[in-house]
């Protein structure tokens, strides 16, 4: 029989999750998650920009409703976080016990969609940057080497995180707390100018990039040796690195008059700027390598004795060869619809897994045979359908349709309403409301 080490992630779905993962190792990884080069050049998309691309909240504004968002996103990445330790399974097979086995599909399907999709943005991302630092080296071969990290990194998952722990946090720490020194000797202009019309539309923006993690966390925490562990280093963890991240890369943006375009360059333009932007350029090989692992463990949902270690090499090389024949910008329109989708999903297991009678009393069933419930399905459809009428997004037709609906309903979303939030509650009382009925 083939030996491996002890603290390393099971190859199949049909071993047990080894739980070796302590506050700090869990903390370390979401807290480098939490650092992402979307939060420098991406973080216009919390000031609310309008359909041209103009920012409607002032930079001040934009730190309150990224901060807002962010620490909400945290709650929920933290809620999301605890069935994981506690059953010690991936986040796809928990929706078992939410949805049925045979229904669980769906949401897998769709979360190993994004999931590519994101891991595919981040090669890209990680090659831009890269380029901004030498651009001695064609794009195709910063591609080509960021994948290969992140395949290796996806095969010794456990292995990462520990590395992560050891060595990049405090580089990344070090990087932080020296571009903070050198952009606030910058004479930044009035960070008050603008209004704070929008203001739970950049909240939202914020959250949906706490969001995107909540449907992999299991995959993480199943390995915790604690549920408070996992809920702290999660939530704790993530946010505070996202804001500190998020609010020096909308100090950055307003150095450069808001132009997203030039994110990077207060950055490279400092002293030693390049060497330590270098750090958050190879740090961001973390974001891929999460992406490409839980894709697989997702895939595993599907097909539980399939080798997740050829699945990690299999989507490391198609991720890359993505990379290199794709262009991926418009991740604004993407955060939207990864938040209607995922933020009522998690309202109706939270409260299904903490509240709902059914798992105090019958367990919560991550059977093959788990029979299906579509009752929840009907729940996620309901806080799905206010999350679009209240922020339909930008998609083309997609969003059309939603506009359409809101028009037939004559409903007007007020500047008050967080598609977030209320979807997420929505969605949570439609699950309890559902579980009692079906219960009796």
């Amino acid at each position: 029989m083939e030996k491996r080490p002890v603290a390393e992630v099971p190859f199949t779905l049909d071993e047990p999750a080894p739980k070796v993962l302590g506050f700090w190792d869990q903390g370390a990884f979401w807290a480098n998650l939490g650092v992402s080069l979307l939060a420098f050049s991406g973080a216009y998309t919390v000031l609310a920009p309008d359909g041209a691309g103009r920012p409607t909240l002032s930079i001040a504004a934009g730190i309150v409703a990224m901060s807002v968002g962010t620490a909400l996103g945290g709650l929920m990445l933290g809620l999301a976080a605890v069935p994981g330790a506690r059953t010690g399974q991936p986040a796809m097979v928990l929706l078992r016990g939410l949805f049925g086995a045979r229904l669980s599909y769906a949401p897998t399907v769709l979360n190993i969609a994004q999931l590519i999709g994101w891991g595919t943005f981040e090669l890209i991302v990680i090659a831009d940057a890269a380029r901004e630092l030498w651009d001695g080296v064609p794009r195709w071969g910063y591609v080509i080497a960021a994948g290969a990290i992140t395949t290796v990194l996806t095969v010794w998952p456990l292995g990462s995180v520990r590395l992560l722990r050891r060595y990049v946090t405090v580089a990344v720490a070090i990087a932080l707390v020296y571009f903070y020194v050198q952009l606030l000797r910058e004479p930044l202009p009035d960070l008050t100018r603008g209004s704070w019309g929008g203001f739970w539309i950049g909240a939202d923006a914020a959250l949906a990039v706490s969001i995107s993690w909540v449907p992999v966390a299991a995959d993480y925490t199943r390995h915790s040796r604690t549920e408070r562990a996992a809920f702290g280093a999660a939530a704790v963890g993530y946010s505070v690195t996202q804001i500190v991240a998020y609010v020096l890369g909308l100090l950055a943006l307003a150095l450069v008059a808001g132009d997203p375009t030039r994110a990077f360059d207060p950055f490279l333009n400092v002293s030693l700027g390049v060497v330590f932007f270098a750090i958050f350029v190879l740090r961001e090989a973390d974001q891929s390598f999460a992406d490409t692992y839980s894709t697989a463990v997702s895939i595993q949902n599907l097909v539980p004795r399939a080798d997740r270690r050829v699945l990690s090499v299999a989507l490391g090389v198609g991720v890359t060869v993505l990379a290199l024949v794709l262009d991926i910008n418009d991740y604004a329109s993407f955060l939207t619809l990864i938040g209607s989708v995922f933020v009522p999903m998690l309202g109706v297991l939270a409260a299904d897994f903490f509240l709902g009678r059914r798992h105090r009393t019958d367990g919560w069933d991550v059977s093959r045979t788990a029979p299906s419930r579509w009752s929840m399905i009907a729940a996620w459809a309901a806080g799905f359908a206010v999350y679009q009428l209240i922020n339909p997004g930008t998609v083309g037709r997609w969003a059309g349709f939603w506009r359409d609906v809101q028009d037939a309903l004559h409903f007007t979303a007020q500047s008050w309403m967080s598609a977030s939030l209320l979807s997420f509650l929505v969605a949570g009382l439609a699950a309890l409301l559902a579980g009692r009925l079906t219960g009796r």
